[in-house]
């Protein structure tokens, strides 16, 4: 039985268009000719995972990513349906979530429960959030980012601020002030210098000074002594005592000096009492007078002779000038 070329080309045709058909699922990751178990995930952000991305677990792939699709027309959440594979059981409080690598590439992870009852075909698997290594690297980049940010801020406003400084008035300011504080340490190197300066002369004078107490290191030792004995002294004198009697006695004489003043006694008396004074003071010259003229005609007073004759020597004395009382007029002193 010939066949004829049109069913030739038929054939080949659909050939054709299987083979097309199983090789585009194969490059997908789907199996035309098994019946692999199917259970969902649902995930609030799939971020850059794709169809026939590979699903692990424990790092072996157990499958792969077959279809995803909004889980309403919210798009609330995005459904992904995972086919597996392998022939393998899934407990049912097992938990998946979308890792990524540091290539970029993401795909599902499958941490395994312990549960006795097993996830069954067209079973949904529970899913959490995991932010996976760029996440964390992510996050510990994000308060130094935020730092640099405020970094630059400031450096944008130090910058600003340099500008309006460099103007024109503000630069010679700043002329004028290092001009100043060039003076100024000329100054300064002038008072440092090791020969000349002023801060030179005063060490040298420091250390003859220093030198000089160290020559009378042995005199000031002596006298802090003496100073120290001194001190004791003193503290062991009976220094309370004597200010109390000093006291008493200025009371004592403040007593007196009030009696004398109020007229109270002889003394007072004679500083008061004008007649007594007068008749003392002419006690006193009388007395003066006699005494002056025992003194130079002694032989008045006393007769003595040896052979009954008078002594006719000259004086003992020339007599004192006194031939009349003071004047009555004198005041008391």
């Amino acid at each position: 039985m010939k066949i004829s070329n049109e069913t030739k080309v038929g054939a080949l045709t659909v050939l054709a268009l299987a083979l097309l058909f199983i090789g585009f699922n194969y490059l997908k990751g789907r199996d035309v000719f098994s019946h692999s178990k199917k259970i969902y995930a649902v995930f609030s952000d799939l971020g850059s995972l794709e169809k026939s991305n590979e699903v692990k677990i424990n790092g072996l792939p157990v499958g792969s990513v077959y279809e995803k699709r909004e889980k309403d027309k919210n798009v609330s959440a995005i459904v992904v349906t995972i086919q597996l594979t392998r022939d393998i059981n899934i407990p049912k409080n097992s938990v998946a979530y979308i890792s990524s690598s540091l290539v970029g590439s993401s795909y599902i992870v499958i941490e395994r429960g312990d549960s006795q009852e097993m996830l069954q075909d067209e079973d949904t698997i529970t899913t959490r959030l995991e932010t996976g290594i760029l996440g964390d690297v992510k996050a510990q980049l994000d308060p130094t980012i935020s730092s640099v940010r405020n970094i630059l801020d400031s450096l944008k406003k130090t910058l600003g601020g340099i500008n309006q400084l460099l103007d024109n008035e503000n630069r010679n300011n700043l002329k004028q002030t290092m001009a100043n504080l060039q003076t100024a340490s000329a100054s300064l190197n002038t008072l440092l210098d090791s020969e000349s300066g002023a801060l030179a002369r005063t060490l040298d004078n420091t250390a003859d000074f220093t030198k000089t107490l160290k020559e009378n290191n042995q005199n000031i030792t002596a006298t802090l002594q003496n100073t120290k004995k001194i001190s004791e002294q003193l503290a062991a004198m009976p220094l309370k005592a004597t200010v109390d009697s000093l006291e008493r006695l200025i009371v004592s004489l403040k007593n007196t000096l009030q009696t004398i003043n109020s007229g109270e006694g002889s003394l007072g008396a004679l500083l008061h009492d004008r007649k007594l004074y007068d008749q003392l003071q002419q006690t006193v010259l009388s007395a003066e007078i006699l005494m002056d003229d025992l003194r130079t005609h002694p032989k008045r007073y006393v007769q003595v002779s040896v052979f009954g004759k008078k002594d006719k020597s000259t004086p003992l004395s020339a007599p004192a000038k006194k031939t009349a009382l003071p004047d009555s007029s004198h005041e008391t002193p």
